[in-house]
């Protein structure tokens, strides 16, 4: 076993950033994988959407910065425009079925882009179901008293989706479109990081299965 390895994380804005830096570096620091975060290159286009042939100049050129330097990538399926896998990805009934293909695919075409950076062991993908605000309702009661929303509503919105990470990506019904909607304060990147603060990387791992499984590869990178 390595006695650490390293982990470049490409996101996609300020509040993927803060996650990583605030919350899940230190979580998995005390394990020896130290994650160093990264904003994506400007868009080529106006707009900021989060196009894959923007994302892959990133991914190749990390790459092939250095040969012992893992690569992974936290982006929202919400906000994710022209990106392979995406079609079939929307096509699957289940949010479940839908990363697993976004994923998936992701990792094909990477391989298929960097065939001679071992890209098929140095790179995770990771695409948030469905945004990473979903994470914030792993724990309903604190992200009540951080919002002010009453937990009666949050508790709803669960129960009709069954789990945090099944939150879906419309426009209306988005994570934060949520929030935004039953809270006059709550701001993406102001109070984003304080109510995941509160709840704790534990928690989110619990109640957000695909979270977790990220957290699983990132942590089997040292054995």
């Amino acid at each position: 076993m390595n006695n650490f390895v390293e982990v470049m994380v490409l996101v996609e804005g300020r509040t993927e950033k803060f996650f990583i830096d605030q919350l899940l570096s230190p979580y998995l620091a005390e394990k020896n994988i130290f994650l160093r975060s990264t904003l994506l290159s400007k868009p080529i286009q106006k707009g900021g959407d989060v196009k894959f042939i923007r994302v892959q100049r990133d991914i190749g050129n990390h790459l092939k910065e250095r040969k012992d330097t893992y690569v992974t990538l936290m982006v929202d399926y919400y906000g994710i425009k022209d990106w392979v896998g995406l079609d079939e990805s929307k096509r699957q009934p289940t949010h479940t079925q839908k990363a697993e293909i976004i994923n998936q695919v992701t990792a094909q075409e990477v391989q298929r882009l960097f065939p001679e950076q071992n890209q098929d062991r140095r790179f995770i993908p990771y695409v948030s179901m469905h945004e990473i605000e979903a994470l914030y309702f792993s724990n309903p009661a604190i992200l009540a008293q951080e919002t002010k929303i009453k937990q009666v509503v949050i508790d709803s919105i669960l129960q009709n989706c069954v789990e945090p990470e099944a939150i879906n990506d419309n426009p209306k019904t988005a994570p934060s479109k949520r929030l935004e909607q039953h809270s006059s304060t709550f701001r993406k990147t102001k109070n984003g990081i304080a109510i995941a603060q509160a709840i704790g990387i534990p928690q989110m791992r619990k109640q957000c299965p695909l979270f977790n499984e990220w957290i699983k590869k990132l942590e089997s990178l040292r054995k």
